[in-house]
């Protein structure tokens, strides 16, 4: 599913800004004491379940475990995160199958590279859009294409993990502590849902006769369902391939299946906080969750080493390239005055 403006006319600065309306309540003096008052409370129970977290681990431990960590587990990772960043790449290439543009495939690879690592460690806003938005625009493209483009690279990855969660959430769901809110059968209701939204999904881009949606003055597009079937595929692989790195770096001690659910519960958890690369709340979760299974200090270890090699080093790498972009683009711009 994409975003085109429903005119039909080419992208303008003018609409592509144009926000779509709020709420009324928004308005009201008192919503933006209230809205900081709630975000506020969030953030201090969040940080009051990291600290306690924290404090009961045995730091010393966990950095004499990274430094007694085996080689070859972290190459194992290594090469599995490589190839989720390789998957990951080819996203955007779905986008311009679909919209029909000319960049070159391994720009567009490159590009979307640089998207993905700013988008873990810094969040979605400044990642997965900002990025997109300014390297596909020095690129000549529209905005109403570029917000296609990334429409459905952020579909292709949430609509995979949709079909992968609902899977392991029903399948066989992680056991919760007895103080959270949701039980494990509560858990696996959830999963049914999100099996049934994927599955909808591709019940719709199959057989739906109405092909475009007209939301707020821009056209959803259905894509095909083969298109459809590679997003599901390539999302869910890529949370597979995730699930696989920490799964590597926890030294097999931990089955693969309760790895890849914690995970996801993570993931969730991270996108609620909004806070930037899920910092603090991926340990707290499986901390939270397998801590019962493996040593403290152990656990963190290897959550650490996850960090390092999926997190801080793409980051760098990707820092590289975005400034050889930037180069070539003025260089380019030179050249063409």
């Amino acid at each position: 599913m994409s975003l085109s403006d429903s005119s039909g006319l080419p992208d303008s600065p003018a609409s592509a800004g144009r926000a779509p309306a709020r709420p009324a309540f928004t308005g009201k003096p008192w919503w933006p004491w209230l809205r900081r008052c709630v975000i506020g409370l969030f953030f201090t129970l969040v940080g009051y379940l990291l600290v306690s977290q924290a404090r009961g681990l045995e730091w010393d431990k966990v950095l004499s475990s990274l430094q007694d960590y085996p080689l070859g587990a972290v190459w194992g990772a290594v090469a599995l995160a490589a190839a989720s960043y390789g998957l990951y790449s080819c996203f955007d290439l779905l986008g311009r199958h679909y919209t029909g543009h000319r960049l070159p495939a391994l720009t567009v690879m490159r590009l979307t590279f640089v998207s993905y690592a700013f988008n873990l460690n810094l969040g979605s806003v400044v990642g997965g859009i900002a990025f997109r938005y300014r390297l596909y625009s020095r690129l000549g493209l529209a905005l109403g294409t570029i917000t296609r483009i990334m429409t459905f690279s952020m579909l292709a990855n949430w609509i995979g993990y949709l079909l992968l969660a609902g899977l392991v959430f029903s399948l066989q769901p992680p056991a919760l502590p007895p103080h959270w809110k949701i039980d494990t059968a509560q858990l696996r209701l959830i999963g049914f849902v999100l099996l049934a939204l994927a599955l909808a999904y591709l019940g719709a881009c199959a057989f739906s006769r109405q092909r475009a949606f007209s939301v707020r003055g821009h056209d959803l597009d259905l894509p095909s369902l083969r298109l459809a079937g590679l997003q599901l595929a390539m999302g869910a692989g890529n949370w597979l391939l995730m699930s696989g790195i920490v799964f590597i770096l926890l030294q097999h001690r931990i089955d693969f299946f309760s790895v890849a659910s914690v995970l996801l519960v993570a993931a969730i958890a991270g996108v609620i906080t909004h806070i930037p690369g899920n910092l603090g709340v991926l340990e707290a979760v499986f901390i939270a969750l397998l801590s019962h299974r493996m040593p403290q200090h152990e656990l963190l270890a290897g959550l650490v080493a996850y960090r390092v090699v999926y997190f801080l080093v793409p980051l760098v790498i990707a820092a590289a390239v975005y400034l050889m972009m930037e180069t070539s683009a003025k260089k380019a711009v030179r050249t063409a005055g």
